[in-house]
């Protein structure tokens, strides 16, 4: 979206851009995916150019589908907290999108937040496996999507979600709840600490699981925390006070980045 120009990332930021995503499923000319083959060791030299210039902007750094290599560049360049806007889990569900262990303690660190991907795929690890084990029935049907929706990204979305509940109908893929998303965010809680884990739901561009179709079953989340018996102040940070607190580390990171400043 930059188009590899700093002075076009110049530009979404005056026009009011508050987060910047490295990457999506493929690499860019500077920085590696987490759904693509390595290209770069991670993050180029402009890259972390990018990175830097993201602070001094006061623009978030989402590392989201980046490699894991990538994140960790990231984050040894960055003076601001970054944020993962979409990412669930790896030790619930082993997928290359979502976040390590010790990628939620680096993130921690960093003071960093992670915010929850709904994406059914991303929650159920028996999903994954069973998707994994009919990896070429649908590896056919998505290029046939393909073929249908060309570079319409917001087609192929729609279709490819058609295709899941289709097969979760059929009984080829297993249907997925929407409590497997409290155990993602109980997870990450229990590793990073509950100031560093948020909500990214993803509802534009994923298959939600069942009962969390679109946001107004939201506040199914808020009750099953406090069920399993968290605060109130905690609940809130999830909710989103978690990121309103890195978006004025972010802006004060770039304050003291001017021209004067210390």
């Amino acid at each position: 979206m930059i188009d590899d120009d700093l002075s076009v990332l110049r530009m979404y930021a005056a026009l009011g851009v508050r987060y910047l995503t490295l990457t999506h499923f493929k690499n860019n000319n500077w920085a590696d995916s987490s759904t693509d083959q390595p290209a770069h060791n991670g993050l180029t030299a402009f890259g972390k150019d990018v990175v830097r210039e993201l602070n001094r902007l006061g623009v978030m750094i989402d590392i989201s589908h980046v490699a894991d290599k990538t994140f960790y560049d990231a984050l040894e360049v960055t003076r601001a907290p970054v944020i993962a806007s979409h990412s669930s889990c790896r030790a619930i569900c082993d997928h290359p999108r979502n976040m390590s262990d010790d990628m939620l303690r680096a993130l921690a660190k960093n003071g960093g937040v992670m915010h929850i991907n709904y994406h059914i795929g991303f929650l159920s690890q028996e999903y994954r496996d069973r998707e994994k084990a009919m990896q070429r029935e649908v590896t056919v049907k998505e290029d046939e999507i393909t073929r249908k929706c060309g570079e319409d990204e917001a087609c192929g979305t729609r279709e490819s979600e058609r295709l899941a509940r289709r097969l979760i109908a059929e009984g080829k893929l297993p249907e997925v709840g929407w409590e497997k998303i409290i155990e993602h965010i109980d997870h990450a809680v229990k590793v990073a600490g509950v100031d560093h884990v948020g909500l990214g739901s993803d509802f534009d561009g994923a298959t939600m699981p069942k009962g969390m179709e679109d946001a107004s079953r939201v506040p199914r989340i808020t009750e099953a925390l406090l069920r399993k018996g968290y605060s109130e102040k905690d609940i809130e940070k999830i909710l989103g006070g978690n990121t309103l607190r890195v978006m004025e580390q972010v802006e004060r990171v770039a304050r003291e980045m001017q021209p004067g400043q210390r």
